[in-house]
């Protein structure tokens, strides 16, 4: 009996374990949709790609732009409503996408964006480097007081490079 017992209690934190990584994995893929679908607005609006950049963070924790006059306006507000979740809710509550979900565009001179979509991890595992700012410090407290120094922060992010065409 304490061998079984033993067991099962093993088989009930593997299983919790697993649940964590599984949404883990949900939400990276869904980090990485929205992170490609914000390039690929990017990159087919080339010529206007400077009016991407959010000088901050859009998503969690601030108003999505409601501005839609121009494409890049609308693509903007599109993504934002799309980091929070806005197509599916709940009781009210977004649901549709990233815990705690943000995302950025950052111009790095010479025609190069940093395109950057972070959320709130399950559990704390090192940090992002420091030079990714989007969310940073925003992610602490949440899972117990493990989640300290940004180790829930989870981002991915890629860098658009727009060619000069003559």
């Amino acid at each position: 009996m304490v061998i079984l017992a033993i067991g099962l209690l093993a088989l009930a934190g593997l299983q919790a374990r697993l649940h964590v990584l599984q949404i883990e994995s949900y939400q990276r893929a869904q980090a990485l949709m929205l992170l490609r679908d914000m390039a690929s607005r990017i990159t087919n609006n080339r010529y206007d790609a400077a009016i991407y950049d959010t000088a901050g963070s859009v998503g969690t924790g601030a108003a999505c732009p409601v501005a839609t006059g121009t494409r890049q306006e609308a693509d903007i507000t599109e993504w934002c409503n799309s980091i929070i979740g806005a197509s599916e809710t709940l009781g009210g509550g977004n649901v549709g996408s990233l815990v705690g979900g943000r995302g950025c565009v950052a111009a790095l001179g010479g025609d190069e964006y940093l395109v950057t979509v972070a959320w709130q991890g399950l559990a704390p595992i090192s940090a992002p480097p420091d030079t990714v700012t989007c969310g940073q410090n925003e992610y602490d407290g949440g899972v117990g007081s493990q989640c300290t120094n940004d180790r829930c922060r989870r981002v991915v992010t890629t860098v658009i490079r727009i060619p000069t065409l003559t």
